[in-house]
């Protein structure tokens, strides 16, 4: 899967359903060979390149499915 298929993806939160937004950027392991986190704009804001909210960074391992329209995950905001 490319980063630009990430990109094009919801995120939602299992744990109460809300919108985090869509993949704006990834940490990727290069040893490895895997994704280690996916970050999201802080607040649910689309426009937040304009302003200085925190990223949401979101574990590979909180993912819990990806789909052909969202990402699920299970974290606590």
């Amino acid at each position: 899967m490319k980063f630009s298929d990430f990109r094009c993806k919801d995120v939602i939160n299992i744990r109460d359903c809300k919108r985090l937004g869509k993949v704006c950027d990834m940490e990727f392991d290069e040893c490895k060979g895997c994704i280690c986190k996916i970050m999201v704009p802080g607040s649910g804001k689309i426009f937040s390149f304009l302003r200085c909210d925190p990223e949401i960074e979101i574990c590979y391992n909180d993912i819990k499915q990806i789909g052909p329209d969202i990402i699920l995950v299970d974290i606590n905001c």
